[in-house]
């Protein structure tokens, strides 16, 4: 079950909220969309549902802080 796809796919859910959206309306219809097996469908429809939101609030506030860094980096040499 450690497939690149499933990884790839578990990735996205965690970083885009669209996929996440649609994953959490329709779990095994998004992973055999994604060309996962039906046993990898169900590994992720019984995903930890809080954990999963966790993560991904967590996920996207680390990249907006690295993003404000980066800005004040380049502003800072910049000029600008």
């Amino acid at each position: 079950m450690s497939s690149a796809l499933f990884e790839a796919f578990l990735a996205k859910i965690y970083v885009d909220p669209k996929a996440r959206k649609e994953f959490m309306t329709d779990p095994l219809g998004e992973a055999e969309r994604a060309g996962l097996s039906p046993e990898e469908g169900v590994a992720l429809q019984n995903i930890d549902w809080v954990g999963l939101k966790l993560a991904s609030r967590s996920f996207e506030k680390k990249r907006l802080r690295h993003a404000r860094g980066k800005f004040r980096f380049l502003r800072f040499f910049g000029g600008k």
